[in-house]
């Protein structure tokens, strides 16, 4: 049976829509699951950006996954993610307001529900917020994972155990049916083998609105977020020349 780390975020609806078909494959005994993590946000930085001072929009969510790593295992980080996940992205969104869209929980809200979910203290979050060696071994661990499989994405799957190869997908826009769901990964871990092939895409044109039904919500909010950003960085402006999650970042302070 081949062990698989899966490398995740929070913050992306099309990576833990891949982390449920990932889970129904090792139910299903095809596969058995390890878990690590990678930001996006500080994926996202520039160069000159330094990753120890950002203020992540999901912050809260890594630093109390690691915690939870740090505390118990790796397993435990994974059903933390799986809970966050149902939470974020599986749960109908509030109807808009006059002035539109309601505001998401925030990321420490959301993990102080996903830990009670699981049985688990609402508390570490406070702990995990709390301590800034958290936010340094979130860092350690993405840059652990860029080093080692060279990581740039989520939902990234590393094979051999952790070691590699290492191939960012499959994205996936809905949670196929057994047969299939078996039938994608033996197709998909088969074209893993031929190293020169990189990439096979096609054009998303459909979203996750039936599936995943948070993820048209929460994608409003984050273009209002981003709109603001671009604004603070046009010529002139405050920001102007700063990665938009750094943007974004200081915005929300």
């Amino acid at each position: 049976m081949e062990k698989i780390t899966f490398l995740f975020d929070p913050r992306s609806p099309w990576c833990y829509q891949t982390s449920r078909w990932a889970r129904r494959l090792e139910a299903l005994g095809a596969i058995e699951l390890d878990w690590g993590l990678l930001s996006l946000e500080v994926v996202n930085l520039h160069a000159d950006e330094d990753p120890a001072a950002l203020d992540a929009e999901y912050g809260a969510a890594l630093r109390t996954a690691i915690l939870l790593r740090d505390r118990y295992d790796r397993a435990e980080m994974g059903r933390f993610y799986s809970a966050l996940g149902t939470l974020m992205w599986e749960s109908e969104p509030p109807a808009a307001g006059p002035d539109g869209p309601v505001a998401a929980p925030t990321s420490a809200a959301s993990s102080r529900a996903a830990l009670a979910a699981i049985g688990r203290d609402p508390a570490l979050v406070d702990a995990a917020v709390g301590d800034p060696a958290t936010w340094t071994a979130v860092l350690d661990e993405h840059r652990g994972w860029q080093e080692r499989v060279r990581a740039f994405g989520v939902p990234t799957l590393v094979f051999g155990g952790g070691v590699g190869p290492a191939v960012f997908g499959p994205v996936i826009r809905e949670l196929p049916d057994d047969e299939t769901c078996l039938e994608l990964w033996t197709h998909f871990s088969g074209l893993v083998g031929y190293d020169y092939l990189f990439e096979v895409k096609r054009r998303k044109e459909l979203s996750l609105r039936a599936d995943l039904p948070a993820a048209v919500w929460r994608a409003d909010l984050r273009i209002q977020a981003m709109r603001a950003a671009r604004a603070a960085q046009a010529p002139g402006a405050p920001h102007e020349g700063a990665s938009l999650e750094w943007t974004m970042s200081t915005l929300r302070r």
